[in-house]
């Protein structure tokens, strides 16, 4: 596959797209010494960011000076990964559609080297039904699990033109039928055979894609569907949502694919469904309804995994307190606290 690897797009980039450059002065907001000495005393291993940047509410937190939402998703990139605490992000859109090599290039010229991305797989791949423009189910998806696609239309171009910026390519499913969730085995059996395809075909790849899978379904959390995972070379996703076990339940299946690096997406606070969480947390520019328990459990579980050496990635959506960048201040704090004592 020598097309594969090494086409990043052309080098002639402005200054907007080069790491440390804003454009139409979006640039990074100062923040306190103690924001940066936070950020410093975390271990190169922990990759903490958010659901996307393009959010105006985060001015004076992200950002230096208020942009409008169209300019941020365009042009802040840069400035929101000059942030302390901000080592990775999640690219959320291509879960909608498919992004191409060359966007990806784009968005990797804009960070420094020790930032990574995390990336949704196209739901065109993970979702089992087909939908109208509602939302609503129409009819089943021929293209459900197709490995070939998946690879062709979203890892190859995502490893190509991230390289080694790309974190976990993160295949989220939608709720799955209730005849599929009746048969978890036979979905497990099927899962691996997926992933094992998908690893096959990145044999010649340079930097291997590191595959994670979450889910709204917790009849999955199975011993089935952990040894599908831990067979083919995936990690779970944990995934912090309304439809799911709270963190400290989903750790199970964590400790059923140790040792590895570890993911997680905190994605809606619990008892919250995601319009009326939008609704009550915007412009997101403070924590609302903070959730100490979760930040907790998720703390002990990262500093435990950057001890032992494997990476983690974590990121956060507004909905999950009020305001992602806000909620990751308070979760470094929590680590940093879990670092010093277990050092001790």
């Amino acid at each position: 596959m020598p097309d594969q690897i090494g086409l990043f797009g052309s080098d002639d980039a402005g200054p907007e797209e080069r790491p440390g450059h804003g454009a139409r002065g979006i640039g990074p907001a100062k923040v306190e010494d103690g924001l940066h000495a936070l950020g410093a005393s975390l271990p190169g291993e922990i990759h903490l960011g958010t659901s996307s940047w393009s959010f105006p509410g985060w001015a004076g937190i992200v950002y230096d000076k208020p942009a409008s939402e169209s300019a941020l998703s365009k042009k802040g990139l840069a400035a929101y990964s000059h942030h302390p605490l901000l080592r990775t992000v999640s690219i959320d859109r291509g879960f909608y559609q498919p992004l191409t090599l060359s966007e990806y290039a784009a968005y990797a010229r804009q960070v420094p080297d020790d930032f990574r991305f995390m990336v949704k797989a196209p739901s065109s791949i993970t979702d089992e039904m087909r939908r109208d423009d509602r939302g609503a189910g129409v009819d089943m998806n021929p293209r459900f699990l197709d490995a070939q696609a998946a690879f062709d239309e979203f890892v190859k171009p995502a490893i190509a033109g991230l390289a080694e910026k790309a974190g976990p390519l993160i295949f989220q499913f939608s709720p799955l039928s209730r005849r599929t969730l009746a048969d978890v085995p036979a979905f497990a059996a099927r899962l691996h055979a997926f992933l094992w395809a998908i690893n096959q075909m990145c044999a010649g790849f340079s930097v291997m894609p590191l595959l994670a899978v979450e889910v709204r379904d917790p009849e999955l959390l199975s011993r089935e569907f952990a040894a599908a995972l831990k067979d083919a070379g995936a990690r779970y996703c944990l995934g912090v949502h309304a439809r799911m076990p709270a963190a400290a339940d989903q750790l199970p299946l964590l400790r059923a694919l140790w040792p590895g690096g570890l993911v997680v997406r905190w994605n809606l606070h619990a008892g919250f469904r995601y319009a009326d969480a939008k609704a009550q947390y915007a412009p997101f520019n403070k924590l609302v309804d903070e959730d100490p328990e979760t930040r907790a459990t998720l703390a002990r579980v990262i500093a435990a995994t950057a001890l032992a050496g494997y990476p983690v990635y974590l990121s956060a959506n507004n909905k999950a307190e009020g305001s992602a960048p806000l909620t990751l201040i308070k979760l470094a704090e929590a680590i940093a606290g879990e670092l010093r004592a277990r050092s001790a």
